[in-house]
């Protein structure tokens, strides 16, 4: 039987006990999910305020994205999904700066986008989200309530009455246009004018957004989108560390304590990996790197030694001992 082994590389060479597929397989589906997520929300919570702390931010961005994840139709059979397939899928909002998911909300694979946006939105934050969350009425009411945002325009959306905003010219801009305007069609169409921004992606295609932001520059609006990439970035970290495709049992309460806990693990490292680099004595890995040594117990001796030092602080800094 196939054996499942964590080994810690800042705890002397200590692993957890090892776990057969079938008890664990068992115990998934028996433990209630949310649970899980509730030790992911409050384990996030913590992790986000210190990086915050640390970070001294008035307002970052907030990316907003999906992934699914699928598996064949006989394994699921209460999420199916596209043909012969079944899928669950994450909406995440995700800290650009700490490097960390926000929040998460998990539902069948076929869930749309849009709606389960709305659950993610998040004043404090400015939000950058892709075409799936926009809609008419959406902008509108950002722009009402103080919700910052940078959202990718779909193709077919009418921009009508045109007004190009003045700007300082900038050499090598990516800006194509800079202008307010109304959008949508004569039967659906937004009550107020938003900004709109026009640019080339790395492969010299145009890219619209659409944002409530009017001072800061175009340019600085598209570095702002760009800067998605970081959750695609984690959804593909997800995928290829965690071994979440495969998954130890087919219940809905199994599924999710999977994932879940795989989330855990990734704040909890990326976490490490970041106040190990305020180390001055430890030199720099990639997060790659550094989860591939810690997981091995190959770490140096100096990550060592710091990993030590940032758990020993905050145990006595949190009564909880969530750290």
């Amino acid at each position: 039987m196939e054996k499942l082994t964590l080994c810690f590389g800042c705890c002397d060479g200590e692993r957890l006990k090892s776990v057969d597929y079938s008890t664990l397989s068992k115990r998934l589906g028996e433990l209630n999910y949310l649970i899980v997520k509730r030790i992911f929300e409050l384990v996030v919570s913590r992790l986000n305020r210190s990086a915050r702390r640390s970070l001294k931010l008035k307002k970052e961005l907030l990316a907003i994205d999906s992934t699914t994840i699928t598996v064949g139709k006989n394994r699921l059979p209460w999420a199916l999904y596209h043909g012969e397939r079944s899928g669950i899928k994450l909406h995440v909002s995700f800290t650009n700066r700490t490097g960390m998911p926000l929040q998460i909300v998990e539902t069948t694979g076929l869930k749309h986008d849009g709606p389960i946006g709305v659950e993610l939105e998040n004043k404090r934050f400015i939000l950058v989200a892709d075409r799936a969350y926009f809609s008419i009425d959406k902008v509108d009411r950002y722009t009402t309530t103080n919700q910052d945002f940078i959202i990718r325009l779909k193709e077919n959306i009418q921009l009508n009455r045109k007004k190009s905003l003045k700007r300082a010219t900038v050499e090598e801009s990516n800006i194509v246009a800079d202008f307010t305007c109304t959008l949508g069609t004569a039967q659906k169409q937004t009550e107020e004018r938003h900004r709109v921004v026009e640019f080339t992606d790395y492969e010299g295609a145009i890219v619209r957004v659409v944002t409530n932001l009017r001072e800061v520059t175009a340019e600085e609006i598209a570095s702002m989108y760009k800067e998605r990439w970081a959750i695609e970035s984690f959804f593909r970290w997800i995928k290829q560390n965690l071994n979440v495709p495969v998954l130890f049992g087919t219940t809905k309460n199994a599924v999710f304590s999977q994932l879940f806990s795989a989330l855990i693990a990734y704040v909890l490292l990326k976490f490490l990996h970041i106040e190990g680099h305020k180390k001055n004595n430890c030199k720099r890995l990639s997060f790659a790197s550094f989860t591939c040594q810690f997981l091995c117990a190959t770490l140096p001796i100096e990550w060592r030694i710091g990993l030590k030092e940032i758990l020993a602080f905050h145990r006595e800094l949190n009564p909880l001992n969530i750290v």
